[in-house]
């Protein structure tokens, strides 16, 4: 699950990323509206945690826009604001939850939690089920319910990208930009050696990752995952 803070409060922005990290979320970072804004709009995040007092543009203004450009990314707005007046201001703009600093970073992955299991992917807990398989993205570990595998962080992010769409086609651009980040400098030959470790890890199971030539992979079920 890959995740888009922005905020310009270094001293919450570091340690935030750091914890989101170690719970195996991807995250990038936005440090005034304006980038943020531009980030957002690529879409290729699950999740958007957004301060609300921010440089350059303020980040409600930026919430509204997102959504008057039928981007529905959930949003987090994060704010020192706290009156009934400024949360239902927030809520309107259209945001999907609403949290006043300081806060307590548990109650943040609770609540990022909550908002992942509203996307209608299908959850069991806090992992990711499809083709009769369950991932838990934090553990790394996807199993059948017979047999256990453990995956690396990269590996996790990329079958969980897989499984939050079965049977869709996700170019090698997008996986780049899911699960290594916009901002990073890994060559598109990294997907295919990730795809091809992923491939060996999950061949067992009832489902394959397909190459679509010239465009990208698909995870697709067997005829008796779909029984």
């Amino acid at each position: 699950m890959r995740l888009l803070l922005v905020d310009d409060e270094e001293r919450l922005v570091g340690p935030l990323a750091y914890i989101l990290r170690k719970q195996n979320y991807g995250v990038d970072l936005a440090y005034d509206g304006e980038t943020g804004q531009a980030m957002a709009e690529t879409e290729v995040y699950d999740l958007i945690i957004l301060d609300r007092m921010l440089p350059n543009k303020e980040g409600v203004e930026v919430l509204k826009d997102l959504r008057n450009n039928g981007i529905m990314t959930p949003v987090i707005l994060l704010t020192a604001k706290d009156s009934i007046e400024d949360r239902v201001d927030g809520l309107d703009a259209g945001a999907d939850d609403y949290l006043v600093k300081p806060f307590s970073t548990d109650e943040l992955l609770a609540r990022i939690r909550a908002l992942s299991r509203r996307k209608g992917v299908q959850l069991a807990g806090d992992s990711v089920e499809a083709f009769g398989l369950i991932l838990n993205p934090l553990g790394c570990e996807v199993t059948d319910g017979r047999k256990s595998v453990k995956l690396t962080y990269k590996e996790s992010l990329l079958l969980e990208l897989f499984m939050r769409n079965p049977n869709q086609v996700i170019t090698k651009e997008q996986i780049l930009d899911r699960v290594w980040g916009l901002d990073s400098d890994v060559e598109l030959s990294n997907v295919e050696v990730y795809i091809y470790y992923l491939r060996k890890k999950i061949n067992s199971y009832d489902c394959s990752v397909e190459t679509i030539r010239g465009v990208g992979y698909c995870l697709r079920g067997s005829e008796k995952s779909s029984r």
